[in-house]
């Protein structure tokens, strides 16, 4: 059973060998002991490896060791062919039963031997012997990920908090891609800590390891806490070997939830919704003006969420019967939290005190609706030109605004959807030369049918009018016919309405 892994048995080879070498007969039986017990290598293989002997060479090819001959293999290639290529451990147990179909049936031509050899091949070897014709039938396999950061890394479900210092924090990206999630877009990087829920926000230009540590080590500069614990989700870009030696040099706890199980990070997960989403919205957000934007947002966000955003947080849960009872510590800022946690050192609490002190919430509000402007003009600028830097308004014309924001229905720029571009004809109307004489005919004849007036068209101007535009003229007799209809209920006071239809159709 395998207890470290490879690359450590390769270090402690290099760190003991020369001692083994060295030791005496006592010595080396202690150091052979310890290493067999660490490394769960055999004792004869721990032997030669701590005597210095060359291990031998893993994979590549093995000489004289090929037990079965191009036949076999190229009659493996056609049983492969028609199983539909299967892979070997599905293919293995068909063996006998497709190799007697094939010959039953005239299409097997190997002898004996060939069989023999065919039916006593392992699944293992049956994939090895297959591997480059697999290769190059239907290109090389994805290579996934290494999984030994993952599994190296601990899991930490939702019930595993147990009131955590001021700290420990839940990770996420949220991705600003839009309604498409191709190409290259920005993301940002939520931090929330466990314990007040202090959330801090930093714009991804990429989503990339090294852009992510760099932001991370942002972040880390406006918390007025040291981070203690990282706690993300199975995404690549948590789980590799930078940010694992990253947290490793920093003496950061790195932990990681269950696949597919969003609620073991519920904090941060909420505040993915309740101040990105909220903030940012849905638009898609790329290149550097829009994450310099971004930045600029969060920048006065983190201030205002931080120090004037009351939130909940769950005191206790317990189920009766098939309900489930929760209640709330009562709302507070996550700077109100931070001062009544006694582990909170005296310095931070004054430092955090002095700065509550110079916001101005009507301003940093002022600053943020700005942001969120200029985004949502990035955002939809149809041609992709720059956007133009708008003017801040003064405080006092923002606050007497605030005063009647209610009539305006929604007061957020980033949560108002993009307008929707009047729809207009993409082409030149077919009918339009005719379309007076066949309103002449419909009047004249209005029991006619739609398939009726294009024959009558198409027998008048031969080759001009194919059968494609059927629809085109049932849409125009619809209107027709419903014009028709109210000139007979309501008399001529829906002429207006008649000609106002045929334009907007014309158009």
């Amino acid at each position: 059973m395998r207890k470290v892994s490879m690359a450590t048995r390769a270090e402690l080879v290099a760190a003991i060998s020369c001692r083994y070498v060295l030791g005496g007969r006592a010595e080396k039986a202690r150091m052979l002991d310890e290493f067999v017990a660490l490394t769960g290598f055999h004792r004869k293989h721990a032997m030669r490896l701590l005597r210095g002997e060359r291990e031998p060479a893993k994979g590549g090819p093995r000489p004289g060791r090929r037990v079965y001959g191009d036949d076999v293999r190229a009659a493996l290639v056609v049983v492969w062919e028609a199983s539909d290529r299967i892979c070997g451990k599905r293919l293995h147990p068909l063996l006998p039963t497709l190799i007697e179909a094939m010959e039953r049936h005239g299409h097997g031509d190997m002898n004996s031997e060939t069989r023999r050899q065919l039916l006593t091949m392992s699944p293992a070897t049956i994939d090895r012997v297959l591997k480059e014709i697999k290769a190059s039938a239907t290109g090389p396999r994805r290579r996934k990920g290494s999984t030994a950061i993952r599994r190296s890394v601990p899991v930490r479900t939702f019930s595993d908090w147990d009131d955590p210092a001021p700290g420990f924090v839940e990770a996420d990206l949220v991705s600003h891609s839009g309604p498409y999630a191709r190409g290259a877009f920005s993301q940002t990087l939520v931090l929330t800590d466990i314990a007040t829920g202090w959330t801090e926000c930093a714009p991804l230009l990429v989503r990339e390891q090294t852009v992510l540590i760099t932001a991370l080590a942002e972040l880390r500069k406006l918390l007025p806490f040291p981070l203690l614990g990282f706690d993300t989700d199975n995404d690549s870009v948590f789980m590799n070997e930078s940010v694992h030696e990253y947290c490793l040099r920093d003496n950061i706890e790195l932990t990681r939830c269950r696949p597919y199980r969003k609620n073991d990070q519920a904090f941060v997960e909420q505040k993915n919704g309740a101040i990105v989403r909220k903030i940012v919205g849905y638009r898609r957000f790329e290149g550097l003006r829009a994450t310099r934007e971004l930045a600029k947002l969060y920048s006065s966000m983190r201030l205002f969420v931080n120090f004037f955003q009351p939130s909940f947080k769950l005191k206790e849960k317990h189920r009766d019967g098939a309900k489930v009872i929760k209640r709330y510590h009562r709302p507070a800022t996550p700077y109100q939290r931070l001062l009544d946690d006694a582990r909170t050192p005296e310095d931070t609490c004054l430092r955090l005190k002095a700065m509550y002190l110079t916001l101005d919430p009507v301003r940093l509000l002022r600053d943020i609706r700005l942001a969120q402007e200029r985004l949502v003009e990035i955002a939809d600028k149809p041609d992709g030109s720059p956007a133009t830097d708008g003017e801040a308004l003064p405080l006092e014309d923002f606050l007497s605004g605030l005063r009647i924001a209610w009539r305006g229905g929604e007061v957020k720029p980033t949560a108002r959807s993009k307008p929707a571009a009047k729809r207009e004809r993409r082409r030149p109307d077919p009918l339009l030369a005719v379309t007076a004489e066949l309103e002449e005919w419909f009047e004249a004849e209005p029991w006619r049918t739609s398939r009726e007036l294009l024959e009558r068209l198409q027998v008048k101007y031969p080759g001009v009018y194919p059968d494609g535009l059927i629809r085109t003229v049932q849409r125009r007799m619809k209107i027709w016919r419903s014009t028709q209809a109210n000139a007979l209920v309501f008399g001529p006071f829906a002429d207006a309405a008649r000609q106002t239809q045929i334009v907007e159709v014309v158009q």
